[in-house]
């Protein structure tokens, strides 16, 4: 079956590359509850071998547990490509987070790209699926 895929205007655009950025701050500034507002309640977001959750407050509740622990964290959105098929967005794009250890003694930096099927609500855009598809990591060599 073929998709029938429309052009994207501008205010879909914004407001999808806004989405992704909030997203990102949410777990940056551990705003749990702007990180909720991002994912449909029944979303599924598979990140491979970091873990599969099923619905916003299973995803949120885990990034909680993980994140708040840690020193600060940067995580950057880029190269968001999308396309607009009949009732969802679908968005490719990069992600590079930066994690500092809770004690400040190291920086892991992990890349890859998060491919999603965003869905309008009357509440706005919404990530119903999401999949992480995981680059590299890189974790600085321990020191004595």
């Amino acid at each position: 079956m073929t998709l029938k895929r429309r052009i994207i205007d501008r205010e879909t655009r914004e407001a999808v590359t806004d989405l992704l950025i909030r997203y990102a701050t949410g777990i940056d500034v551990r705003d749990w509850d702007l990180l909720r507002s991002c994912f449909t309640e029944d979303c599924d977001a598979d990140y491979g071998d970091i873990g599969h959750w099923h619905g916003r407050d299973e995803i949120t509740a885990w990034m909680s547990a993980t994140h708040d622990p840690l020193g600060p964290t940067l995580h950057r959105i880029t190269n968001v490509s999308m396309t607009h098929d009949t009732g969802l967005v679908r968005t490719r794009c990069y992600v590079h987070a930066v994690i500092v250890l809770p004690d400040r003694s190291a920086t892991v930096h992990t890349y890859g790209c998060y491919e999603d099927e965003l869905v309008d609500t009357p509440a706005g855009w919404r990530i119903a699926r999401r999949r992480f598809i995981h680059a590299a990591t890189e974790i600085p060599p321990a020191t004595d």
